[in-house]
């Protein structure tokens, strides 16, 4: 069994300037950002390259249209290198864009085509919650197919991730709950799947411990601010890219593979559309199986907050509340009649996933939970 794989090198600097510098970007690169990153960070560098914005093809996450329109005016340009800066949207484009484009990137995501690679991808992250920049995973939705689905293959590894905590400073204050909370899940999961080993096991604790104290030092200061978190982001970064290491290698599960449902249907941001799920699907897991592995997830969060193992989450339920606000479905858009619907296209397009369980879920239990949500 393999212990850990790391696929990109892992560079850090101070600022984007920095990296520019030392990478010598410009002539042979594409640059794939939005126009509020690369106003504050890149402008300011002088450097002479080619531009797409993001934005200007599709809003929130990625859609198979969105790269294809991308697709069309970057090959208007002659380069070698992508370098994507931004979020999960961005970054999980580029790992697509990188590759050779059939006629449609639907192709790809249905396998009628299987991915080949052919530019260099640096990716460079402005959140804290993805970790995308160390996996292979690429995660779209087919509006034509009403699907949201990922693609996790060797070609979609990036070659180089760079770490620059100056990139978190314009966070929107919800942005920064949902993505870093995203990572915190990403831990979680990653520790109590099966295909976790000491290793992997080692990166999820560290940045669950990043991840929950970081919380509690901004809870303290007052709530989450941009000046309350100034100082953590470094950390924040670098927990979220313990806990890419950690599922690129050991996987995500069942919260991960429920939030397609909603999270496609009424396009959610992903870190909220799990956050959603999140504690539901630990506490079923608890009902089924509350002697093993998830005993000591729950001592190391209970220790982090100071409460009783007992009622760790609904301890952690409060303690996020504290960042962002949980919702039921209904308020998204969802309908009673979807909860049957929501849970069997999980069990149906979600096999990936759900093969990292703690435990198995059976599609009356994740119906139950769809419907707890409601």
């Amino acid at each position: 069994m393999q212990a850990l794989r790391v696929v990109p090198a892992i560079h850090y600097f101070d600022t984007f300037a920095d990296f520019a510098k030392e990478f010598n970007l410009g002539k042979g690169d594409i640059l794939v950002t939005n126009e509020w990153m690369y106003t504050p960070y890149v402008a300011p560098t002088g450097v002479d390259i080619p531009v797409v914005y993001q934005e200007k093809y599709g809003a929130g996450e990625p859609t198979d249209e969105m790269m294809d329109a991308m697709k069309a005016e970057m090959d208007k340009y002659d380069y070698n290198r992508i370098i994507a800066f931004g979020g999960g949207t961005i970054v999980d484009c580029c790992k697509v864009l990188a590759c050779e484009i059939p006629d449609k990137v639907a192709d790809l995501y249905t396998g009628k085509v299987a991915p080949k690679r052919v530019k260099e991808l640096i990716v460079v992250p402005t959140t804290c919650g993805t970790g995308s920049e160390v996996t292979n995973v690429a995660v779209a939705s087919i509006p034509s197919l009403n699907l949201k689905k990922g693609i996790a293959d060797e070609q979609t590894y990036a070659d180089i991730a760079v770490l620059i905590p100056e990139s978190l400073q314009g966070l929107p204050d919800k942005v920064f709950a949902t993505s870093s909370v995203d990572a915190l899940i990403h831990a979680t999961e990653s520790f109590l799947s099966p295909k976790a080993s000491p290793f992997t096991e080692m990166y999820s604790l560290k940045a669950i411990e990043m991840i929950m104290n970081g919380y509690k030092t901004i809870i303290e200061r007052g709530g989450n601010t941009k000046e309350n978190r100034a100082d953590q982001l470094k950390d924040f970064l670098i927990a979220s890219n313990y806990a890419g290491i950690a599922f690129g290698n050991a996987g995500c599960a069942a919260v991960h593979a429920l939030s397609y449902a909603h999270g496609g249907a009424f396009h959610i941001p992903h870190g909220e559309a799990n956050f959603i799920c999140f504690t539901a699907v630990f506490k079923m897991y608890m009902r089924k199986q509350p002697v093993g592995k998830i005993e000591i997830l729950n001592k190391v969060l209970a220790d982090i907050m100071g409460c009783d193992v007992a009622d760790v989450y609904d301890e952690l339920d409060k303690f996020l509340g504290n960042l962002i606000e949980l919702k039921p479905l209904k308020e998204y858009g969802m309908t009673e009649d979807q909860i049957k619907t929501f849970a069997k296209s999980t069990v149906d397009n979600q096999q990936r996933l759900l093969g990292n369980n703690y435990v198995p879920l059976t599609l009356e239990e994740i119906e139950e939970i769809f419907a707890g949500l409601y």
